[in-house]
C-alpha cells in the first residue's frame, strides 16, 4: 500500500504568517524575525525584583502547521530554538547579552497543538559562565522538553 500524500501548509496562511513577520521585526532581542516568525510573546517574572534567584523569562507561542514536523506534532527545531531564546532572553535582562556555550534537550513527549508555555531560568548564576535550564510544557501543563545550558555571561 502506497503512502498518501503529504498534507500542505496553507500557502496563503504561510505567506500572510512571513510577511506580519517580516514587517514588525527589528534585530533586537524580543522583536527579531526568527522570534517573530515562531509566534513568541515574552514576559520576565516575578516583574520588579532584581537579582532574584526565582528569575524567569516565560515565552508562549502558538502550535502552527509551519512549526510541525512530517508526523503532525511540534518540530524539534522549534522546541530547542524557543527554549534557547528562553534563556539568552533572561542573560540579556538580568546581565546583557550573553551567549550559549552549550544545550542539552531532552524530548519526553510530543506536542500536537495548543499553546506552548516554556520557561528559561538560572540554576547557577556566575559572573563569567552560568548555568540554566528551559522547561516546555504543552497545553496540557505536561513537560514536553528539557533544555540545560551553560551560557558565557556578558562582561
Amino acid at each position: 500500500m502506497e503512502d498518501a500524500a503529504p498534507k500542505r501548509i496553507d500557502e496563503a496562511k504561510a505567506r500572510a504568517h512571513f510577511n506580519e513577520a517580516i514587517e514588525g521585526h527589528e534585530q533586537a532581542f524580543e522583536t527579531f524575525f526568527f522570534s517573530r516568525f515562531l509566534g513568541l510573546s515574552f514576559e520576565y517574572l516575578p516583574e520588579g525584583v532584581p537579582d532574584s534567584e526565582k528569575e524567569v523569562c516565560r515565552l508562549t507561542f502558538p502550535v502552527t502547521d509551519m512549526l510541525r514536523n512530517p508526523q503532525g506534532s511540534l518540530h524539534g527545531g522549534a522546541m530547542a530554538s524557543a527554549m534557547d531564546i528562553s534563556m539568552g532572553h533572561l542573560v540579556k535582562k538580568i546581565a546583557g547579552p550573553g551567549a550559549t556555550i552549550e544545550l542539552k534537550v531532552q524530548f519526553m513527549r510530543p506536542v500536537m497543538e495548543g499553546t506552548v508555555t516554556c520557561e528559561g531560568r538560572f540554576t547557577k548564576k556566575g559572573r563569567t559562565l552560568s548555568f540554566m535550564e528551559s522547561r516546555l510544557k504543552g497545553p496540557d501543563g505536561k513537560l514536553a522538553a528539557l533544555a540545560t545550558a551553560t551560557w558565557k555571561m556578558p562582561g
